[in-house]
């Protein structure tokens, strides 16, 4: 699984900093999420190909996650793309595109699909054989969504001597793979785990800005391996962190301990801080796997 952060910061882009954007690759899969000014050239710049962008996760309508997008997606079009297009975020984001499509009269040559999210609970909103995608309620000024992105189990692997070892045919293989126990011709029964080894753990990342401190997100993301939580301000701010719905570092931290996940991502941080380093310190004051998300920078969690 691997993560890169286009940008993480807050409200209006500056020449050192862009708003939010990231692209997970999970499973052979790569989502954009978000996709705030400046994410082209982010891309770019990461060497991520616009080709393998085929579904975009859009968490809310402020303008520092979406103002982004009509670009990409006229981008997308000058490039000749063929392949369909899928964009998941809040009721409301399908007009607001067309209608700047319409009006510059760059309507997309390839399919271009819109699923608007309205619930306020969680919901499945995409699903193949290898991965699902959950939607998390955040609560902020405004209807908010983040996302949490799971691997389907993996299949087994075949120890391959012991299936020698009992002359299993290789039609029976997939079988094995999926944890199928094996009857041989005498009627005696070869149970999956002589056959095989375990598969690496299925991986999961979920997506948390913006939002306020909300422990009801907690079932949601109970487990998960990473979490991507925004941390606007730090604990000597909690009040402006309360007036405009976002999160402290301390209170992102809270959220990762009560929830058991394996590793805290900061990010989304305002501005008006110049030393990161002390997110990380007030986070590692509650929970100790703490990392600092920065524009360009890579995670990659094996």
């Amino acid at each position: 699984m691997k993560l890169t952060i286009l940008g993480c910061y807050a409200a209006t882009p500056r020449t050192i900093t862009n708003p939010t954007s990231q692209v997970l690759e999970i499973n052979n899969r790569m989502f954009l999420i978000d996709c705030g000014e400046g994410t082209q050239v982010q891309l770019r710049k990461n060497k991520l190909k616009f080709s393998k962008i085929n579904h975009i996760f859009i968490s809310h309508l402020h303008g520092d996650h979406f103002y982004g997008l009509v670009g990409l997606i006229s981008t997308f079009m000058l490039l000749n793309r063929q392949t369909d297009l899928h964009v998941y975020g809040p009721k409301g984001i399908k007009e607001i595109v067309l209608l700047q499509l319409r009006y510059s009269n760059s309507f997309t040559g390839y399919n271009l699909y819109f699923h608007e999210l309205t619930s306020k609970e969680t919901e499945i909103v995409y699903e193949d054989e290898k991965v699902v995608v959950k939607t998390i309620p955040l609560k902020h000024r405004i209807y908010t969504n983040g996302f949490l992105f799971e691997e389907k189990p993996k299949e087994r692997k075949l120890n391959l001597e012991a299936v020698e070892k009992y002359k299993i045919d290789v039609a029976y293989y997939q079988k094995i793979k999926y944890g199928g126990d094996i009857k041989l011709d005498d009627e005696s029964i070869i149970p999956n785990a002589d056959l095989t080894f375990d598969p690496e753990p299925a991986k999961s990342y979920a997506f948390c800005s913006d939002t306020m401190y909300d422990e009801s997100i907690i079932p949601i993301i109970q487990n998960c391996d990473v979490l991507y939580h925004e941390t606007t301000f730090l604990e000597s701010e909690a009040d402006k962190a309360e007036s405009t719905m976002h999160s402290t570092a301390k209170q992102a931290a809270l959220i990762a301990d009560k929830a058991n996940v394996k590793q805290l991502i900061l990010g989304h941080y305002s501005t008006r801080y110049s030393n990161l380093e002390l997110f990380r310190q007030e986070a590692e004051s509650l929970f100790p796997n703490v990392l600092l998300a920065d524009d360009g920078k890579v995670f990659e969690f094996e």
